[in-house]
């Protein structure tokens, strides 16, 4: 699969992810199965009809609409809630997959979407557009709703039982990490071919907003190149900050400003990382979890050490298919881009865990022993940021610990790295 889609489908995914769209699609189903009971009236024999009961169906929809409201407020109230008790407990950063979750979407969207079917059902059923055929097939729609709205509240309040809690943001974390890994684990480049060292040569393009870049779309990129005969450098990949002052790439033929904007419209520059196509994030916004459990208000040194085995298992993966395909698939001949980094995976994730936990042996232990896994995995991207946060560790440690015997045990939980 592809990293990097065309712009304007990365936006519609963006906007297919919100609430409002699963919602709305919901209630639109609805309103039309609705309106449509009353299309084949005529095809349905009366008698049928009344033998069932279709009478009944208005007390039925009668008493969905009554309830399904009350079950979609409470379920908006408990995730409002749980949206509140994640960003206390863990971070702000990880509500957005809280909030992007298709179990508690497609719960407030069946909940909705039910209410509003029965609420068009009544007002057809009070029109008289109905005839016995037509309230035949509402009657068996209607109970079609039914069941799909049992399924979904027990499927619902099993997922209540976790939805908040700081294990779950770290698994739900954790996989849509694993998932950015392993996109970008199959095309280290995103199509592109990969270039180890920043070009020096060639005409820098540069943002004109401040933000975070969301998306590249290499495919406008490469158009480019090949209407200009020209090559392309991407700067700044998904993740990194950018500002007025920083290019986001270099071309090899200087653009005029038309050419130059098309250039920056191939960018998504937005206020906020996303998960989806930057790795890095996910470790930034673990090591923000791991620190708030390190915190004095909260002092919760089991997360942290979860948090660590969770950083480790990402990072073992990565080691294991991350570096596996030495001749990707080269989509986009004309682009070269930068590497995937693993030194600001290691920043993200570590750095805040051995400053915020330096005072605790238990949690420093476990973080320089998973410091000493990864070093067995001989991986050569790994042995400079290892080294940097081994060192940065053991200083923490010296500084913040009291007892000469935590700091022995701490070093001796170190691994032995090269220069070390």
């Amino acid at each position: 699969m592809q990293l990097l889609s065309s712009k304007w489908i990365f936006l519609a995914c963006q906007q297919m992810r919100r609430l409002w769209f699963r919602a709305s699609l919901y209630c639109l189903v609805a309103v039309i199965t609705a309106l449509l009971s009353a299309l084949v009236d005529e095809r349905i024999p009366g008698t049928l009809a009344t033998f069932v009961g279709a009478d009944s169906v208005g007390n039925l929809l009668g008493i969905l609409a009554a309830s399904m409201l009350t079950v979609a407020t409470f379920s908006l109230s408990t995730l409002v809630a749980s949206y509140s008790a994640a960003a206390s407990s863990a971070t702000p950063r990880a509500t957005r997959l809280l909030v992007e979750d298709s179990a508690a979407q497609n719960a407030l969207a069946t909940f909705i979407g039910a209410f509003l079917f029965a609420v068009v059902g009544i007002i057809a059923l009070s029109s008289g557009i109905y005839g016995n055929g037509g309230r035949l097939v509402l009657l068996l729609v209607t109970v079609i709703v039914v069941a799909l709205v049992v399924v979904t509240l027990l499927r619902w309040i099993d997922q209540l039982l976790n939805l908040g809690r700081v294990g779950e943001t770290v698994r739900r974390v954790e996989a849509v990490t694993c998932e950015a890994l392993l996109q970008r684990a199959c095309n280290p480049g995103c199509g592109a071919r990969l270039q180890l060292d920043p070009p020096t040569e060639g005409f820098e393009v540069r943002p004109r907003s401040v933000g975070y870049i969301q998306h590249v779309d290499l495919g406008s990129l490469q158009e480019f190149c090949e209407e200009l005969d020209c090559r392309v450098s991407v700067l700044a990949m998904p993740g990194c900050a950018v500002e007025p002052t920083r290019a986001l790439l270099r071309v090899s033929r200087e653009p005029d400003d038309d050419s130059a904007q098309r250039l920056r419209d191939a960018f998504v520059i937005g206020s906020e990382r996303t998960f989806e196509q930057d790795p890095g994030f996910g470790f930034v916004v673990l090591g923000e979890i791991a620190a708030r459990a390190l915190s004095p208000a909260v002092n919760d040194p089991g997360t942290a050490i979860d948090v660590i085995q969770t950083g480790l298992r990402l990072l073992v993966f990565w080691a294991e298919n991350g570096h596996k395909d030495e001749n990707p698939e080269v989509s986009f001949p004309d682009i070269r881009v930068p590497p995937p980094s693993e030194s600001q995976w290691f920043d993200g994730l570590y750095t805040v865990i051995a400053r915020e936990g330096a005072a605790q042996v238990e949690v420093m232990e476990t973080l320089l022993r998973s410091f000493a896994t990864l070093e067995r995995l001989q991986q050569e991207a790994y042995r400079e940021p290892l080294r940097q946060q081994v060192e940065r560790a053991l200083r923490f440690a010296q500084a913040r610990m009291t007892h000469p015997d935590d700091v022995q045990r701490v070093r001796d939980s170190a691994p032995s790295l090269p220069g070390h």
